[in-house]
């Protein structure tokens, strides 16, 4: 079954991305925080929506549920969270599903949020020789999320449980903030030699297709630097910033934790 995915815009830089067989007609949509812009998709298209997926608890990701589930009554996953309206399949870490003929694999990955999980499709239809994950905010392209419940050795792991997926995945998130990151991944890592080349392709994308994604985990193997707290040039970087990492500058989630709080103050310069 051949499954194509597109990106559906919505707010500033949201992504809702849109899971879509053209010989049958079924869709599926990953957090779709307005319902506007699916429905809009889907009339002009001739689509049925069929399933969404849910990542995490956020308005932005959730608040175009009531309406698209009483025009479509699509199957809800998501995580058994009393605050995300209307999901009929609570699912968890470890758990697998059928959706469009594909295998689908739940990963827990709190920090964002505590209930926060990403959905991993091993053998996708939409490209047989590239995985693809949906992982919300918790891992973006050059970034990670902010740390609005959980704790940053929770993010950390969660992370390290991405990272670990096969290189050529996909990884589709869930906003647009890829130069952003760019820009604090330079100043964090500036001896990097992948990064001058890596804003350069993605500048050329964005020109060409105004979109960024989707990355892919070795391209954030060698650019994001929330994956990079083995790197001898992010701890010199902390030091420098007078950031604290540990005595010796090898404990990796104390450089994350120096990292992501770095970022949430990140001013590029002008």
């Amino acid at each position: 079954m051949k499954i194509e995915i597109r990106a559906i815009s919505a707010f500033q830089d949201n992504y809702i991305w849109l899971l879509s067989n053209p010989t049958t007609g079924s869709a599926t949509v990953v957090d779709p925080g307005a319902a506007e812009p699916v429905i809009r998709t889907l009339e002009k298209e001739g689509l049925t929506l069929e399933n969404i997926l849910i990542t995490h608890h956020h308005a932005d990701h959730t608040g175009g549920i009531p309406e698209l589930a009483s025009r479509y009554s699509p199957q809800i996953h998501g995580p058994g969270n009393p605050a995300i309206p209307g999901i009929s399949k609570p699912v968890q870490e470890g758990d697998r599903f059928q959706l469009m003929g594909v295998q689908v694999e739940v990963i827990a990955v709190p920090g964002h949020t505590l209930d926060h999980i990403a959905f991993y499709l091993p053998d996708s239809d939409a490209n047989p020789n590239q995985p693809v994950l949906f992982c919300g905010d918790t891992l973006f392209a050059c970034g990670c999320g902010r740390l609005f419940e959980g704790t940053a050795a929770q993010m950390y792991a969660s992370l390290q449980k991405l990272a670990a997926l096969p290189a050529a995945t996909a990884v589709y998130c869930a906003h647009e903030y890829t130069m952003a990151n760019l820009q604090f991944a330079m100043a964090a890592e500036p001896d990097n030699p992948y990064l001058p080349e890596h804003h350069e392709l993605l500048t050329q994308k964005l020109s060409k297709t105004g979109i960024s994604l989707p990355s892919t985990i070795a391209a954030e193997l060698r650019t994001n630097p929330f994956l990079r707290c083995h790197s001898e040039g992010i701890r010199k970087t902390l030091s420098t910033h007078n950031l604290e990492t540990s005595s010796n500058g090898t404990d990796e989630l104390m450089i994350f934790t120096a990292l992501r709080q770095w970022k949430d103050n990140f001013r590029a310069a002008s």
